[in-house]
């Protein structure tokens, strides 16, 4: 894994622990903007309030890190994120995501 890598995979770990932890406050700032506005609207409640409703596997360990560009993918047992950088740094934009052969990934938690 590389530094950016590196980076992404922690931010990852992070947010899935923190819902894990039920801590909301943690988990939120995390979240890409269009990622944060998604669940806000379809849950019709506010990040702190959805975020831990959401049914987002517990943080396993992360087997692959990949940066493409402004984009990263995060493999982890049991899940798979997806980041983008923000001038903050890595935040999530899909979380919870299943692999389906050919398709686009399933994902729980993605921006619109």
């Amino acid at each position: 894994m590389t530094d950016r890598g590196d980076a992404a995979a922690a931010v990852a770990v992070r947010m899935l622990t923190a819902v894990a932890e039920m801590d909301a406050a943690a988990a939120c700032p995390l979240l890409a903007p269009d990622t944060l506005a998604e669940l806000e609207q379809s849950a019709d409640k506010p990040c702190a309030e959805a975020i831990l409703a959401e049914d987002l596997p517990k943080p396993g360990s992360v087997s692959a890190s990949e940066v493409y560009g402004q984009r990263a993918q995060v493999r982890l047992s049991g899940d798979t994120v997806f980041l983008a950088v923000f001038p903050g740094g890595w935040r999530v934009v899909a979380a919870g995501c299943t692999a389906r052969g050919e398709k686009p990934y399933d994902c729980v938690l993605q921006g619109g």
